[in-house]
């Protein structure tokens, strides 16, 4: 993560000064280029060793059963925040009028929190988090929500639910809450998003809201669960059919972070 500047400063130091331009290219040269680091979750020698281990265990599972998985996830949507970016054509000079702005609040305008499941068969409930998400409000959101989307989904009695290690998850209602409801929860490994095809989802789903500029929070979650509805099936099985390369790609690097 050095930068061309320190380097030239390294360069000066040794007594061999370069100009930035001959670094870059001797850089360039040798096939590296500058890019944006990629964020990835911080991931210790045990949940590396955890998420091999998963990976592993999990890829020999046949597509049969992949398909009675229930994935879920949390996620937050702000009211402009995919708005900050348009094009707009103008004469100079005009950059601020009223016409060619977007506006925009503090903090997005706001921001709601989802939670969401689907399988390979489409989409099942997404319900929007009221007030501070918790481990009773998690349990309630289970309770009205998941069991009626295996219902929907038709995944049948002996399905797979999957969420992450959130404490909320694992806390202790929630254990008891699952396994009253006899819900046979999939093991998942800390530090492991890369594993789930979610994140995809997510983003078709932000997208396809912000297209219709929702101007207040009421139509930001009316829209979200309008859109949500409105994402293909085949989309959804797609997503699960690449779960295995996600495992793959797992193995691959000894369970360090993916492109994934």
């Amino acid at each position: 993560m050095v930068t061309l500047t320190e380097l030239q400063r390294c360069s000066m130091k040794r007594g061999e000064p370069s100009r930035r331009t001959t670094i870059s290219a001797a850089l360039h040269k040798s096939g590296l280029f500058g890019r944006v680091a990629r964020r990835k979750p911080l991931l210790s020698k045990k949940d590396m060793t955890a998420r091999l281990e998963f990976a592993k265990k999990h890829l020999k599972d046949s597509q049969t059963m992949r398909n009675k998985i229930l994935w879920s996830d949390e996620t937050k949507i702000e009211l402009f925040g995919l708005n900050a970016k348009r094009h707009v054509w103008r004469t100079p000079g005009t950059a601020h009028n009223l016409a060619n702005t977007i506006p925009t609040e503090k903090h997005g305008g706001g921001s709601i929190m989802l939670w969401e499941c689907y399988s390979a068969r489409g989409t099942g409930k997404l319900v929007r988090i009221e007030g501070k998400m918790n481990a009773a409000t998690y349990r309630d959101i289970l309770d009205e929500n998941m069991l009626q989307s295996t219902l929907d989904l038709r995944l049948g009695r002996w399905f797979i639910f999957q969420q992450d290690n959130d404490p909320k998850h694992t806390a202790k209602i929630t254990k008891e809450w699952l396994r009253d409801n006899s819900v046979n929860v999939l093991e998942w490994p800390s530090q492991s998003p890369d594993f789930n095809p979610i994140e995809h989802l997510w983003r078709d789903l932000k997208m396809a809201v912000h297209r219709r500029s929702p101007s207040n929070l009421m139509e930001l979650e009316r829209f979200c669960k309008e859109e949500w509805e409105k994402l293909p099936r085949n989309r959804c099985a797609t997503l699960v059919e690449s779960y295995p390369r996600r495992l793959e790609a797992v193995i691959a690097a000894k369970g360090a972070s993916t492109k994934y």
